[in-house]
């Protein structure tokens, strides 16, 4: 059982589940979020799509700026998490026609 599961996690992603656009997306991170923390999880889900298309660490930070420290952690969450980047990883090739 995940440490974060609670009623008001689950609300938090059923909303997000329920919203029609980016638009709105970027309108509740906007209220939700500081720039930062948006910009921050911005920045390790471009990691972990760069890590699972083939790039090394070097060329990783080289290209996004991220400290080693960060590209370590999101490559340990691809190759030992709980498999939310891949699934996103993967939904968003579908999407895009590259799956």
């Amino acid at each position: 059982m995940s440490v974060i599961r609670n009623g008001a996690t689950d609300r938090l992603f059923e909303t997000l589940l329920r919203l029609d656009s980016v638009e709105e997306c970027y309108e509740l991170f906007e209220d939700l979020c500081t720039v930062k923390e948006l910009q921050d999880m911005a920045q390790r889900l471009e990691v972990a799509t760069l890590l699972d298309g083939g790039m090394k660490y070097q060329e990783v930070a080289a290209r996004t700026g991220v400290s080693s420290a960060t590209i370590s952690r999101v490559n340990r969450c691809l190759v030992y998490g709980a498999g939310g980047y891949r699934r996103a990883i993967e939904k968003s090739k579908k999407a895009e026609g590259k799956a």
